[in-house]
């Protein structure tokens, strides 16, 4: 049996947010792109959102670089659903994964779902939205898992929450916040 291999990170210098899924999905890491899985509505919400002109395909995840986004993984394990992660995997990630986020230097990093951050952070919860406490030396945001599997969040409701995160960041960058 082979084991996929972790997603390739997608991430360079000065940009605005990087977005971090808790980990590949099974379909994502045997495709070598981020957010595949067939339920997967992360690529329209960030269109619909306004991150981006168009809705990008998977195939094309690197062409978020230049609408100054980036993504990433916090567990590297692909597994068939987050249920398959265990706390514990999130908080050895935090050794590696909050240095390399302070070496990638974004402005907001977006964690998407409230279990990596908050294990990271030593917290049994956190809220949606802003975090009063920045990660990596980023503005840190936690924002709903746009998985198929997330029913709790409508469509609307993700687009209404990342659509917080863009006008927050163009705040930032525009410098009349912060």
């Amino acid at each position: 049996m082979t084991i996929a291999k972790p997603l390739p990170d997608i991430a360079g210098p000065g940009l605005s947010v990087i977005f971090c899924g808790l980990n590949p999905g099974l379909s994502a890491a045997a495709s070598g792109h981020h957010f595949v899985g067939r339920g997967n509505r992360f690529w329209r919400v960030l269109h619909l959102a306004g991150f981006t002109p168009g809705q990008i395909a998977p195939e094309d995840d690197a062409s978020l670089l230049a609408h100054g986004l980036g993504v990433t993984s916090v567990v590297g394990r692909p597994t068939a659903g987050v249920d398959d992660l265990a706390r514990a995997e999130f908080v050895a990630a935090a050794a590696r994964f909050e240095p390399w986020i302070r070496r990638h230097a974004p402005r907001h990093v977006a964690f998407l779902g409230k279990a990596a951050y908050a294990a990271m952070m030593g917290r049994r919860s956190v809220p949606w939205g802003q975090q009063v406490d920045p990660f990596g030396g980023a503005v840190a945001w936690v924002l709903p898992n746009p998985s198929g599997r997330n029913l709790a969040f409508s469509q609307d409701a993700l687009v209404a929450a990342y659509r917080e995160l863009r006008l927050s960041a163009e705040h930032d960058a525009a410098g009349r916040l912060k």
